[in-house]
Order: C-alpha cells, then sequence, then structure tokens
C-alpha cells in the first residue's frame, strides 16, 4: 500500500553521514528516528532513486538547494532527500552537491523506510536492485500534507517549484 496524503509517516529508521561532531551525534554514519526527527517539525523530503545518477544530481538535488531559502521563508524546518544508498555514499555525494548544511542527505541503504511507503521500485533491468520511486512530499509533524510521486522515468511534479507552490 501506498502511502497517502493525511497518512502518518511509518516508523523507521534513516542513517545521515555526520561531518561534524557534535549534539550527540558522532562523525560518521548515524542512524535516526524518523518519528522523533520529523516530531513538532515541517519537513519537505524528497525520494530519488539513487546518489551520482545523472536526473537526481543535475535536476533534483540542485533544485531544492537553490530554493532552500524559500522553503524556509514557508515556514519548512527542514528539507530532506532520502535514497536507497549507504551512507557513506549519500555523504560523499552531500559533498559532492555541495548540499551540507542545506539539505539532509538520508540513506535508506536496505530500502525498508522506502518500502513501508509503498514507493520502493525494481530497478533490476538497470543493475541497480530495489530503489525509490522519484517523489516529493511535505511533511507536517510527521504527517504528509502533500504528495508527488512522478510517473517511471518523468521529473515533473516532485521538483522543488512544485513543493514550494503547494506549501500555503
Amino acid at each position: 500500500m501506498t502511502i497517502k496524503i493525511g497518512d502518518q509517516l511509518p516508523a523507521g529508521s534513516l542513517a545521515e553521514f555526520i561531518e561534524v561532531e557534535g549534539a550527540g551525534c558522532t562523525l560518521g554514519p548515524n542512524t535516526f528516528d524518523v518519528a522523533e526527527l520529523t516530531k513538532g517539525k515541517k519537513i519537505a523530503i524528497f525520494g530519488l532513486p539513487g546518489a551520482f545518477t545523472p536526473t537526481c544530481s543535475a535536476k533534483h538535488v540542485p533544485g531544492y538547494i537553490q530554493h532552500a531559502a524559500d522553503f524556509k521563508a514557508k515556514g519548512v524546518d527542514e528539507i530532506w532527500c532520502i535514497s536507497v544508498n549507504d551512507a557513506f555514499v549519500m555523504g560523499a555525494w552531500a559533498r559532492d552537491q555541495k548540499s551540507t548544511g542545506i539539505i539532509r542527505m538520508m540513506a535508506d541503504g536496505s530500502a525498508s523506510f522506502t518500502k513501508a511507503l509503498g514507493l520502493d521500485a525494481d530497478f533490476s533491468k538497470f543493475g541497480m536492485g530495489t530503489r525509490s520511486q522519484r517523489y516529493s512530499m511535505l511533511v507536517d509533524n510527521g504527517v504528509v500534507k502533500q504528495l508527488n510521486i512522478e510517473e517511471g522515468g518523468k521529473f515533473a511534479v516532485s521538483n522543488a517549484e512544485t513543493m514550494l507552490a503547494q506549501i500555503a
């Protein structure tokens, strides 16, 4: 079953590569409980098939970086990028994209959270195994307020501009 507007995010955890030790986080991969991270916050989340892939690197992440201040101005506390990659890859991609401190690059290495969302996709024909569909969602206190799921191979509704236009 695919998550929909009005649903609570499923229980789960995501990993993030922390570049600077502090505030209870050690250097390197740290695992975070999704329910705890979303409590009392408005978060723009976008999911994509993979780090360092063409559309993801050239369009999806850069759009959210470019509009980060616009999201903040609309009351969004954080922006997350979720991908079925490990935290080391997501950390390297964050450095490559210069997104550190702007977008939280959240790793779902085993795809368990992505599967719980019902947004997993089989990319085996591309040699990539189980990955995430391309999507965006606005989450307020753990509840999905907006949801945009791309049709296969498309990049039309999960971009930063569409999400911004949906935020009241």
